[in-house]
């Protein structure tokens, strides 16, 4: 399938509400936006372009691709027929699976949440072992219905069919509103940092209540399945000690409180946190999704992410005067026809997880940095998330070639496409060497993985386009290297480049 259907077709399906700024930004929240309306809106936007639909045809089309989002297989089948899709027979036994799950959930009820019974935090109900506590769970897990585990390696489609899965979900699933039981689709990474702030948030309320190191987990996962019983993990991975530690006991708790889950990964679970510490911690939360969950692998030999060789101006190097020059005066020229706000602000501050951080140039939606800025400071992944969920447009100056000595600053920079991958945020970047082999050193030799050769063939790459690089070691080192690269490829193309500024006007 083209690259610009995907694109296409994600952008015909309803985006999760943007992160909100501060520490409250991770919370999660149903979607709002009716796809519906979104779908229709982009399609007249495309048609009066091209100036050849009528209005009465795009009214009854409007109409048809309102009443596509009644289940995943009608809603695959109307972008078949729209030809924002084309048909792929594993794609479409994929979608046969996910209409499984949307029959489960057509007439599935999982009822009220038990209340919490509360009893005294004083004294003498410490001295006799009493703390608060929940009815149990009116849902056996039986009873609840599978959830599905999608698995591939980059570019399967993974992203864009449970967006698809997420956008038909029954009525009762929409929203919290009138009695409905609401829904969360959000990247596996932003959830895991809103689990900590909400573990964080309970255990200092029981500390304050005298109740000691009082479990906080179920009061986490209870919150959580109150803004919604359907949770869909985009890019689910494993690659700390304690995102290992807690899942198991987060996923047993959600799934008693009758939370259907779907997850993307590009792992099978067998392979989760692989030569991870303590992995044999980790391993009874392998088995409960294996036994829990329809595991799918989605390679189905066909290329979703072929990026075309055509790549837009995005990338620049080397660090020359000249580079420079164009660098800013494409910046001043963006902020010039700013929606948002065209002046430019300098050395703007705002706030990150208790601290601020300085942006050197901005306007409404643009921002300037150097790579010193970003990846010579202690940031994290929260950090770049808030930043591109601000800027819809980032400059990144001055990005120096990587060897081992400079391993963290390119972990962080990893992790910064990564955001911007996932708040679908434009970018411009200038380099000392090519984009593509600033992870190179002398001291590496060239990609062995097979992993990363099956990446660069895909995206038309060599060993010699890319370099050697020393800097990254595992495998779970390496599989982030690689889709890093086809991160950047897919990211300075021009389709990407387009995408991202229509929806936004839309």
């Amino acid at each position: 399938m083209p690259h610009r259907t995907i694109l296409a077709a994600r952008a015909a399906l309803p985006r999760p509400a943007r992160l909100l700024s501060g520490p409250a930004r991770f919370y999660l929240r149903p979607v709002s936006i009716n796809p519906a309306q979104r779908y229709s809106l982009h399609t007249t936007t495309r048609r009066k372009n091209e100036h050849v639909s009528p209005p009465h045809t795009l009214s009854t089309h409007a109409a048809e691709a309102r009443a596509s989002f009644k289940d995943p297989m009608t809603r695959y089948t109307h972008l078949i027929q729209d030809k924002v899709l084309r048909e792929d027979p594993s794609q479409k036994e994929i979608i046969k699976k996910l209409h499984r799950l949307w029959k489960d959930l057509e007439h599935y009820d999982p009822g009220a949440l038990p209340e919490e019974v509360k009893q005294s935090g004083g004294f003498l109900s410490r001295l006799l072992g009493h703390h608060p506590t929940s009815h149990p769970p009116s849902i056996p897990l039986d009873k609840v219905p599978k959830g599905l585990y999608l698995y591939g390696s980059v570019g399967t489609g993974k992203t864009m069919l449970m967006d698809l899965f997420h956008s038909t979900l029954p009525s009762q699933f929409k929203s919290t509103k009138e009695g409905g039981y609401g829904s969360t689709r959000i990247h596996f990474h932003s959830f895991m940092l809103d689990v900590l702030q909400r573990q964080h948030a309970v255990t200092k309320k029981y500390q304050m209540q005298g109740l000691g190191k009082k479990d906080a987990m179920p009061e986490v996962a209870r919150s959580l399945a109150e803004e919604g019983r359907v949770l869909c993990f985009d890019e689910f991975q494993v690659t700390d000690i304690v995102t290992a530690m807690i899942l198991r006991q987060l996923l047993e708790r959600l799934m008693s409180y009758g939370v259907v889950c779907v997850m993307t990964s590009n792992r099978h679970p067998d392979e989760l946190y692989i030569n991870g510490l303590q992995r044999e911690s980790f391993i009874p939360a392998i088995e409960l999704i294996k036994e829990r969950f329809e595991v799918v692998d989605l390679d189905s030999g066909t290329d979703y992410r072929k990026i075309p060789r055509a790549l837009s101006k995005v990338y620049f190097s080397p660090l020359t005067p000249p580079v420079q020059s164009e660098m800013t005066k494409l910046f001043h020229s963006l902020c010039s026809a700013d929606p948002i706000s065209t002046e430019i602000t300098h050395n703007k501050q705002i706030p990150l997880w208790g601290r601020n951080l300085v942006v050197p140039e901005s306007s409404g939606s643009i921002a300037r940095f150097s790579f010193d800025d970003l990846c010579n400071r202690p940031l994290s992944a929260a950090d770049y998330l808030e930043v591109t969920g601000r800027f819809g447009t980032l400059f990144v100056e001055n990005v120096p070639k990587l060897g081992l000595s400079e391993r963290d600053q390119a972990r962080r920079f990893i992790t910064f496409i990564d955001a911007c991958y996932e708040n679908r945020t434009k970018i411009f970047i200038s380099s000392e060497v090519p984009i593509f082999q600033i992870f190179s050193d002398k001291h590496g030799q060239a990609a062995e993985d097979e992993h990363m050769k099956s990446v660069m063939e895909e995206l038309g790459l060599t060993s010699s386009d890319i370099g050697a690089s020393s800097i990254f070691q595992g495998d779970e080192e390496l599989f982030a290297f690689a889709r890093c690269v086809s991160r950047l490829s897919q990211m300075g193309t021009k389709e990407w480049s387009e995408t991202t500024w229509q929806e936004e006007q839309l």
